[in-house]
């Protein structure tokens, strides 16, 4: 349950940074929930691979599962980094707005 709370905060949080990037927020939340569950997915099969050579894995679930859930954050993080990489958007207003005395350095007043 702690998971699902958790996947939605992250999802606003994507969509807010794909709105200012200038793209589809759903389109980056579905990303990020794709990511979420394939990288825990693989996390699971990870932990299971290292947990099976030496004991049960019934003995060694809360491992599999920590494993699972670690891996899962990093796939946010990646999704995370590809989207921070992309440039913000920009409004034809933002620069219209600069004036000649603007890209001047700033005068001292006497």
């Amino acid at each position: 349950m702690l998971e699902i709370i958790a996947l939605i905060f992250l999802c606003k949080k994507m969509g807010k940074l794909a709105i200012q990037k200038g793209l589809k927020p759903g389109l980056w939340k579905f990303y990020t929930v794709l990511a979420w569950i394939g990288a825990e997915m693989f996390g699971v099969i990870l932990g299971m691979g290292f947990y099976t050579q030496e004991n049960d894995i019934k003995e060694n679930f809360l491992g599999i599962m920590l494993i699972g859930l670690v891996s899962a954050f990093g796939g946010y993080l990646i999704i995370k980094s590809v989207l921070e990489k992309k440039p913000d958007a920009f409004d034809e207003k933002d620069i219209s707005s600069i004036g000649t005395d603007d890209l001047q350095p700033p005068r001292r007043q006497t």
